[in-house]
């Protein structure tokens, strides 16, 4: 018989692969998803601190944004009453008594815009580090006018608002100081 002719009982054996890949072909030992499950368990435990500190920085953000809501619209308030469009007493504070009455909607006094009302806030801001089970106007701490800036305590009007977060924020400021 020559090389290269198969013999008829040759035909039907199916062909064997010259090189056996061996037993690592069918899968990964058990060491390889060791590794592997530690590689993955280290990089979460580097990925958990930079989420919860993208989580606090939101939540910064949103203090930042509501302190300078209600701030300007106290400070819209304080105009409204100086140029008159807002009467009030004249022994009275020219700052509102609580952040509520910045949502209210009042007639403006202007002779030219007569028939207008004016409203500060659709809604007062919550403050996103104070207790959810609160109304929006009791998360923030409110400072009146006599107050000192370093003592705050809340007097007849509202002069000022800030966080009453324990908590100091990524710069190292703590929260109530913002």
């Amino acid at each position: 018989m020559r090389t290269g002719q198969l013999l008829r009982s040759d035909r039907h054996r199916p062909v064997q692969p010259r090189a056996r890949a061996g037993w690592r072909a069918r899968g990964f030992t058990l060491i390889e998803l060791l590794v592997c499950l530690g590689i993955l368990g280290f990089l979460a435990t580097l990925a958990l601190p930079m989420a919860e500190m993208a989580s606090q920085r939101e939540k910064e953000r949103e203090l930042k944004r509501a302190l300078w809501e209600i701030r300007d619209a106290l400070d819209s308030y304080r105009a409204a009453r100086e140029t008159g469009a807002l009467l009030g007493a004249a022994d009275q504070p020219p700052y509102p008594a609580t952040l509520a009455e910045l949502t209210k909607e009042v007639p403006d006094s202007r002779l030219e815009h007569q028939g207008q009302t004016l409203r500060f806030l659709r809604r007062v801001p919550r403050d996103p580090f104070a207790d959810t089970s609160l109304p929006a106007d009791q998360t923030w701490g409110l400072r009146g006018f006599q107050s000192d800036a370093e003592n705050p305590k809340p007097g007849p009007e509202v002069y000022d608002v800030y966080s009453n977060s324990p908590l100091k924020g990524l710069n190292g400021i703590p929260l109530k100081q913002w």
